[in-house]
């Protein structure tokens, strides 16, 4: 079986905001507007649209931040918590022999810098980075993508990722999917055992 999971807030939960408030000076006005301009164009960067060179300048500027650009770049890394929950569940589909790959939206500030920092990743057998196919979720390009670079198997591969939107792609592809939310993760577990036990027949 094949399993396809999302990094943020499935595998990773993060925090963007407390983390880039620290590179904000202290009498700067709105902070918390500077920091939702930044977010508001994260996409592109996650697309690959933008460099992250050009994006990193862009944001320190908006920020009125002095810092330099490896510390707004060690600030957008410092945003992850682990879920310890989804794991143990990752690691028991790895020992089992099951095939798992990354399928996510994500830039190349946070990858592959973000394998080293978890080195449990390593459980994966590949990845699907948004950054460098030029899609994000849930353009349909990247779901062909994945489909087409890991000979996937709709009908027998299973997508775990957070949002409403990736996962009605999903389904449109033909994936079995499950939206996660981290404070259900038991939900998913009874959902994984299911699948698991009529998948496995």
């Amino acid at each position: 079986m094949v399993f396809l999971f999302d990094i943020g807030r499935v595998l990773l939960d993060f925090n963007f905001e407390s983390s880039l408030a620290r590179l904000i000076p202290a009498n700067i006005k709105n902070p918390q507007e500077r920091i939702s301009l930044l977010l508001n164009r994260k996409d592109q960067l996650e697309a690959g649209l933008i460099s992250q060179q050009d994006y990193t300048q862009w944001a320190l500027n908006v920020l009125g931040s002095n810092a330099t650009a490896a510390q707004f770049h060690h600030a957008w890394q410092q945003i992850f918590t682990i879920n310890e929950p989804m794991w143990c569940c990752v690691k028991k589909l790895a020992a089992d022999g099951h095939r798992l790959i990354l399928f996510s939206n994500i830039s190349e500030i946070h990858y592959p810098w973000i394998i080293e920092a978890y080195p449990d990743f390593l459980c994966f057998d590949g990845a699907v980075i948004s950054f460098e196919t030029g899609f994000i979720k849930p353009q349909p390009e990247i779901y062909q993508h994945a489909v087409s670079t890991y000979q996937l198997n709709p009908s027998k591969t299973f997508y775990i990722d957070d949002q409403a939107q990736n996962i009605f792609a999903g389904k449109q592809i033909g994936f079995h999917c499950w939206q996660y939310t981290i404070t259900k993760h038991h939900d998913f577990e009874q959902w994984l055992k299911i699948i698991l036990q009529k998948f496995n027949q």
